[in-house]
Formats: C-alpha cells, sequence, structure tokens
C-alpha cells in the first residue's frame, strides 16, 4: 500500500511578478505594476496543485533558511502537502523573476538557489519516501543528475512521470523510464535535437517515442493536447477559457496528470482531466493560489 498518490521531486521558488504592457526589447526598459511575491517553482507547484486535487502529496526539495523559504513552506502545507522530504539550507531559495502581458503570456528568469543544491545524495537519502509513493514526478530546475538518480531509485511498480522544463537533450537512462514524457511544443523540438520530426505533433511524437519513453503527452496551447503510446496516437481537446494569466498553468496540467494516471485513468482520460484543471488556473491570477479543488473541476 502506499502512503503518497504522488511524490514530486523538484524546485521551489518565490515568484516575483510584475505586470507590463509589453515585454522590453533588448536595451528597453518599461515601467510594471507593483511587485508581487507569490510561492512558485515547477516541483512546489506541482505538489499543491496536487493536494488540492485531493491527491496524497509529498514533496522533495531544498530551500533556503530565509522569508522565502518559510513562505514556501507554510504554502505547502496549507494546501495538505507532506513536507517531510523539504531540505533546508545551503543556498538561498530560488527566485524566479515573471513579467506578465495584457493577454496573460509570461516570460520567466529563474535563478536557482537551494535548488541548484538538491542532489544525488539527498535522493538517496529520501529512498523510503520513493518507496511510499505511486508515481513520481520531477521537472529540469533541479540538476540533470539528480533527475538521474531519481530514476535510479524507482521503487518496483511506481511511475515516472517528466516534465523536461527548462528544456535540453536527455539521456536514454531517463527517457526510457518517462511514462509520460510531459512537452510542449518548444521542448519537443529541444530533446529531439535537430531530428526529421516533421512539421506535425504526431510526427513529433511518434520521434520521441522512439527515443524511449513509454507514453508521450505533447501540449498545444488552445489547440489542446496530444497522447502517444503503444496503442497509437489520438488529440485531446482544449477547454476554451477566457486566459488571465499562464503562470504555472502547465505545473497544474502535469500535477493533474500524474495524479489521475496514479488513480488508474488511461492516457487519454488523465489528459483530458488535466486539460480542464489547466484550464481553470489560467483563469486566475497568480501560479498556487490559482489552483482548482477536485469540486471546481467537476463543475466545469
Amino acid at each position: 500500500m502506499y502512503e503518497y498518490d504522488l511524490l514530486v521531486v523538484g524546485s521551489a521558488n518565490a515568484d516575483l511578478v510584475t505586470r507590463v504592457e509589453r515585454r522590453p526589447a533588448a536595451g528597453e526598459t518599461v515601467l510594471g505594476s507593483d511587485l508581487a511575491v507569490h510561492p512558485g517553482g515547477k516541483g512546489a507547484n506541482q505538489a499543491v496543485a496536487a493536494a488540492r486535487l485531493g491527491a496524497r502529496t509529498a514533496l522533495l526539495a531544498r530551500v533556503g533558511d530565509d522569508d522565502h523559504g518559510r513562505l514556501l513552506l507554510d504554502s505547502q502545507r496549507a494546501a495538505g502537502v507532506d513536507t517531510v522530504g523539504v531540505l533546508v539550507g545551503g543556498a538561498p531559495t530560488g527566485v524566479a523573476l515573471i513579467t506578465v502581458d495584457p493577454s496573460g503570456d509570461n516570460s520567466i528568469v529563474v535563478a536557482p538557489g537551494a535548488n541548484g543544491r538538491l542532489t544525488p545524495d539527498d535522493v538517496r537519502a529520501a529512498g523510503a519516501l520513493l518507496r511510499a509513493s505511486r508515481v513520481i514526478s520531477t521537472q529540469l530546475e533541479i540538476p540533470l543528475e539528480t533527475v538521474v538518480e531519481v530514476v535510479r531509485n524507482l521503487a518496483p511498480g511506481s511511475r515516472f512521470v517528466l516534465n523536461p522544463s527548462p528544456p535540453r537533450p536527455l539521456p536514454p537512462e531517463l527517457l526510457t523510464a518517462c511514462d509520460p514524457l510531459i512537452v510542449n511544443e518548444h521542448e519537443a523540438q529541444v530533446i529531439l535535437d535537430g531530428s526529421e520530426a516533421g512539421d506535425t505533433p504526431e510526427g513529433w511524437a511518434r520521434d520521441l517515442l522512439a527515443l524511449g519513453p513509454r507514453s508521450v503527452v505533447i501540449t498545444l496551447g488552445g489547440e489542446g493536447a496530444l497522447v502517444a503510446s503503444a496503442d497509437g496516437v489520438a488529440r485531446v481537446p482544449s477547454v476554451k477559457v477566457d486566459a488571465v494569466d499562464t503562470t504555472g498553468a502547465g505545473d497544474a496540467f502535469t500535477a493533474a496528470l500524474a495524479w489521475r494516471l496514479g488513480a488508474g485513468a488511461t492516457l487519454e482520460e488523465a489528459t483530458a482531466y488535466a486539460a480542464r484543471v489547466g484550464a481553470i488556473a489560467v483563469t486566475r491570477r497568480g501560479a498556487q493560489e490559482a489552483y482548482p479543488t477536485a469540486a471546481a473541476v467537476d463543475a466545469l
């Protein structure tokens, strides 16, 4: 019996957010809104999103011994995330500098801080936590060697989900463990690394599968998503909403998909559910504070 539905191994950042009329060009200064500070980071976001939906969730991450670190720990605990795996110290808490334009699109620069000090040794020391988790989800805002160590310490029967963001070429050992690999269009192209993938998501999905993942999900923005596995390729439609802020919506999507897969949903069913979660998230400002409960998703 698993103690956790989902263990997220990943980053925890303080999001420093300002709204702008337009993003600055090179060498240009533009004025933004008052600065807002929110709990964020892809790992912390995924953990909160899953817990809000009702998943028994734990987080393995590292934060600094500072105000930003305490903000992140408070946010996790308020959402119901078990923070037994959150390590404190070694560097200041990571920070994401985020600008949001009037359409809701964002640009993000991340200063990793303590995230860069989450090491393979930390993963090995958390072996009991990994063995207690049905699904393990991670991203690439922590060192790649740490993510690879997660794969090396997976318990038999557990499922590994990877959103390779920010994207980079991935070693075969990591790719073959993914079930699924969740990418957007840009991430797909980076991982394919110049291969002849054609110009359709179906072509990208087939080429990604050829690299070793057991399944692939490609998010396509307003066009929905595409799922691919040995069973074939299928499109999942989007949910039409008026976007206010896309910050963290991809993290909510990944968390929801990972949780539903662990609960027994098919890849297509889990992706459709995740699309509804992501749709609600973009209609609200911020990241973690925008994530819906299961009741809100059911109502949509």
